[in-house]
């Protein structure tokens, strides 16, 4: 008797649109101890769930890699918001090869196929959502991390202005490294954690900085705060936006777990966007709390604890 193959989900579906398997394997590498789909052999599960990504390219990427993880015959579940590719599914699954049936509920676009035999195109999309190295950023960078195709300019007005660090630090929300890599620059430095809760992000920034003082976690600074205490600085970027909302509260949580990890007289140093209200927050947290330049729609703070 043949072997039942696990089922497989990716995200996390509203609950009122889709049943997950209770013993599903959890792909999303933005889910903490998530398996990485793009190690799943050829064939492998059984079925698949998936809240697609927002992004084109990182979606067709996923699509393309659960594809190939299903055995032929299986059946993959799609949804996406008609407003964040809900509305592109049905014509990139038949781009691969696969006859769609398509139903729309509560705003999602919810896609149901088997997965075909001969499959069309994904070479392509495996090649291109896959991790590359940018020849104009300088670092490994990959599609659906934060900034992944340009230097944000909010990172590069902090990089701008940052003093020579020293001691122990971390950088909270590091994505590809490009705060870190400037903050290494100072040869004071002791060590610095980076920290993101994107697997893929944590796995550019160990190709990017090749440095014995840095030390790397895939975290969810909101609710751990990574377990640091007694840093002399901290840097950051904090994210604003969840599922392509704004959600004010992620920075604020940064701000928190700054002040948590700082020892006192360690210093925060924050890059925001102008219009985030994040003063009154870092003031109740820290003694000191100091504007140092505001351009370009970007804010930088020094706070110390």
């Amino acid at each position: 008797m043949e072997q039942t193959r696990p089922e497989g989900i990716y995200g996390i579906p509203p609950a009122e649109l889709a049943d997950l398997p209770p013993e599903g394997i959890q792909f999303s590498p933005l889910i903490l101890g998530s398996a990485r789909l793009e190690d799943s052999s050829e064939s492998s599960l059984g079925s698949m769930l998936m809240l697609a990504p927002p992004g084109t390219i990182e979606r067709r990427y996923t699509l393309a890699l659960a594809l190939k993880a299903l055995t032929p015959g299986a059946m993959l579940t799609v949804l996406a918001p008609k407003d964040k590719g809900g509305s592109r599914l049905a014509k990139e699954l038949s781009s691969f090869g696969c006859t769609v049936s398509e139903t729309a509920r509560r705003h999602y676009r919810i896609c149901v196929c088997a997965r075909p035999i001969a499959l069309t195109g994904l070479d392509d999309a495996l090649a291109a959502g896959a991790p590359r190295f940018d020849e104009a950023l300088g670092l490994w960078t990959q599609p659906g991390v934060f900034s992944w195709n340009r230097v944000d300019p909010g990172s590069a007005l902090l990089v701008q202005h940052l003093p020579v660090l020293a001691g122990r630090g971390a950088d909270f929300g590091c994505g590809l490294g490009y705060l870190s890599r400037a903050a290494l620059s100072s040869s004071k430095i002791e060590q610095l954690t980076l920290i993101d809760i994107d697997r893929r992000s944590v796995e550019a920034t160990q190709r990017n900085i090749v440095d014995p003082r840095a030390a790397f976690q895939w975290a969810d600074i909101r609710k751990s705060g990574a377990q640091l205490t007694g840093l002399d600085f901290v840097l950051m970027n904090p994210p604003f936006h969840d599922g392509g909302s704004e959600d004010q509260s992620l920075g604020q949580s940064f701000i928190r777990r700054a002040a948590e990890a700082l020892r006192p007289g360690g210093i925060c140093w924050l890059v925001a966007n102008r219009h985030l209200p994040y003063e009154a927050m870092m003031k109740s947290h820290f003694k000191r709390v100091t504007p140092k330049i505001e351009a370009g729609g970007y804010k930088i703070y020094e706070a110390q604890k």
